[in-house]
């Protein structure tokens, strides 16, 4: 029997503990209590048939007077912890009256590194919890049935118990609506992903003393830490790899290090798993890494993260957000900044990253948006190496598309400069699932893997692989201006727009607090307004096509009229009296130049690898003969016209048209139905 038939029933098992649980507590709190013991009665498991040597190793050592005792406890347990409470977990549930009592002293006996772990928990109150209620014996007696869950690391592997974890963490989540995939990422997704970035590393299979140091800073359960490990063995035995991590969430980061402990002798992984939020709290900000992935929370919404993001953008690249800040809807684009950051100097040493992400990325946001500086930026230091597009419904969590991205350092001579789509979404890339596991109704087998990896390392275009320049996903986006035409009538119409305008408006409006004094000034207000629609009346029945005509006629009749009024009103006038019509004469500044239509301005995207020049006398001007490029509109890092954007259309460039169906066969059917509806009323009025 394998690991994954394994897991299923313990996960089936542990799930229905929480039915103990049920009217004593909310959902919510299921998980806080279940994840806790599993892992407790696993560790507990672990040091079994090392207790009595370490009880035996504690007592001598505390008679020689020695106080640093924990290398020596850790060598008598043969793990990277131990504990040295006289009681196991068996032998607490001798002793119902005192179990909370006892337990808690147990958990003290933990070494630090695992006190940690449940401090992480809140486990003492979950303790206190379950003895207000009678439950705590019930619960520890059902985690000790061993015909029906088998904790022991010799019967249950760690790749089997993160399956364990993992799909407890869903079932949890999805009872309550919540999001699963902010916690792990399916086995499958994992195990393409390192293998398409180990893919990269070419200098690893066959070299002698090699290491490799391994990040994840969204590490969840650490799944992707495990396997990446597990997957550099087999290229390279002799190899030897350095896991780290980051965990937002406690408990996730609770269940990542107990693993860690269990996995790794000497506990190095384990303490390489911090606790808090990478992007505000980066605990490794002084590593770099060889190996790099993650799979963050699409539409992570990163609001408390805020005033540390912005506080370090502001420094620029001597921080980690120098190139720019996404919405703060999504924070998918921080992460990826967060671990180029954290690549070696590629003077130095090879990274190469792995991340997993939604289609949000790959166009959001238009050219100067933090989102597309962010991409300008990973293309103009040429770090793309692929994107490949990922079978749909293969996460728990959604059936949304999802992109494996992959970065390098060192990108081999024939792959600079060059950015390789690869759609992998097809149905020859998956297989359906017997049993759905949430939205997860699609499976990636090693055999669709192997086709995967081929396509990515062989590089042949076709169907499924497109090769393109790093600047072919660029543009500058300029500004069209068209010119501004207007005619001038005095007619009830336009002394109606005039009325709406606001300086106009504001003319029988006073600020003065005085009532009297308030009221004197409207009144004149009043009248000027009165004076000046009177002065208007003179021009009405004539129609002009030049504001420069139109605005010389105004003003001899304002003056003629006694009128002397301020440039707000007299432009308040122009903009009530004039409409716009093409077939009107352009309306000039004071040099002559041409005013543009601000209603009228529109934008164009130019290939990066076209003259704006060009692009405009092919695209624009046949249109619109009388538009111009606005020149002030620069870019703000080379200065030239145009502002420099970048997007990644990958479903536009694997797009095949589908042509519709023959109005004959649609006609057919339409047919069809229609007899088969009509022979259905027909039995009916029998």
């Amino acid at each position: 029997m394998n690991d994954t038939s394994k897991f299923n029933p313990v996960v089936s098992f542990l799930w229905a503990i929480a039915d103990l649980l049920n009217g004593a507590f909310q959902k919510s709190e299921f998980q806080k209590i279940i994840l806790p013991f599993t892992v407790l009665r696993r560790l507990d498991y672990a040091l079994e048939k090392t207790k009595a040597k370490v009880l035996e190793t504690e007592h001598t050592l505390k008679e020689k007077g020695l106080e640093n005792r924990h290398g020596q406890l850790c060598r008598a347990a043969g793990y990277a912890f131990y504990n040295t409470s006289k009681f196991s977990y068996e032998s607490l549930l001798h002793d119902d009256a005192n179990l909370a009592l006892n337990l808690r002293q147990y958990v003290m006996g933990f070494s630090p590194n695992v006190r940690e772990i449940f401090a992480a928990f809140n486990f003492d109150d979950t303790i206190r919890d379950l003895g207000r209620v009678n439950l705590l014996y019930l619960l520890m007696e059902r985690f000790n049935e061993k015909s029906k869950v088998d904790l022991r690391p010799s019967s249950m592997s760690n790749h089997a118990m993160g399956y364990v974890f993992e799909h407890l963490l869903r079932k949890f989540n999805e009872s309550l609506n919540a999001n699963p995939g902010e916690h792990f990422t399916p086995r499958d997704a994992i195990h393409l992903m390192v293998d398409l970035v180990l893919m990269l590393d070419t200098e690893l299979a066959g070299t002698e003393g090699v290491t490799r140091t391994v990040y994840d800073c969204g590490c969840g359960t650490g799944g992707i830490l495990s396997i990446t490990k597990e997957h550099v063995l087999q290229i390279n035995p002799q190899a030897k790899v350095f896991l780290y991590g980051q965990e937002l969430n406690p408990f996730t980061w609770a269940i990542a290090r107990a693993d860690m402990l269990i996995l790794e002798p000497e506990g190095k992984d384990a303490e390489n798993i911090k606790l808090g939020s990478t992007l505000s709290n980066d605990q490794l900000s002084d590593m770099r890494f060889d190996l790099q992935f993650v799979n963050p929370p699409y539409g992570y919404e990163w609001s408390k993260d805020y005033d540390a993001v912005t506080a370090e953008a502001a420094r620029g690249f001597d921080g980690r957000f120098g190139a720019g800040l996404p919405r703060k809807s999504d924070g998918q684009m921080l992460f990826l900044q967060h671990l180029i950051a954290r690549m070696n100097d590629p003077e130095e040493s090879q990274s190469y990253i792995g991340i997993i992400l939604n289609g949000s990325p790959l166009f959001t946001g238009g050219a100067g948006s933090g989102e597309s500086e962010i991409r300008r930026w990973i293309m103009e230091n040429d770090w793309l190496e692929a994107i490949v597009a990922l079978p749909q419904q293969i996460f728990y969590n959604t059936g949304i598309g999802t992109y494996i991205w992959l970065l390098s350092n060192r990108k081999p001579a024939k792959h600079k400069g060059k950015v390789m789509l690869v759609d992998a979404s097809g149905e020859q890339f998956w297989s359906g699932m017997s049993k759905s596991l949430g939205s997860k109704r699609r499976e990636i087998t090693d055999t669709h893997k192997q086709a995967i990896l081929k396509l990515v390392k062989d590089r042949e275009p076709g169907p499924h692989v497109k090769m393109f320049d790093t600047t072919d996903f660029g543009y500058r986006e300029i500004k069209v201006l068209r010119p501004l035409k207007l005619h001038f009538e005095v007619n009830a119409e336009s002394l109606a727009r005039l009325d709406a305008q606001a300086a106009f408006k504001n003319l029988a409006v006073s600020k003065k607090k005085d009532p009297a004094e308030q009221k004197r000034e409207e009144r004149e207000g009043l009248a000027l307004q009165a004076e000046v629609r009177a002065a208007l009346q003179i021009l009405a029945g004539k129609t002009f096509i030049c504001r420069d005509k139109f605005t010389a006629e105004l003003e001899a009749t304002l003056k003629k009229a006694g009128l002397k009024l301020k440039a707000p009103v007299l432009k308040a006038i122009l903009g009530g009296i004039g409409e716009r019509d093409d077939a009107a004469e352009i309306c000039r500044d004071s040099d002559g130049n041409p005013e543009p239509d601000t209603d009228l301005n529109d934008t164009e995207n130019v290939p990066l690898k076209e003259s704006i020049e060009t692009y405009f006398a092919r695209e624009v001007t046949p249109h619109v003969p009388d538009a111009w490029i606005d020149s002030a509109y620069c870019d703000d890092k080379d200065g030239q016209v145009g502002r420099v954007g970048y997007e990644i259309p990958f479903n536009r460039h694997f797009y095949v048209f589908q042509p519709p169906r023959p109005l004959s066969a649609i006609d057919a059917d339409l047919k069809a139905v229609t007899d088969r509806i009509l022979t259905m009323i027909g039995g009916l009025t029998q």
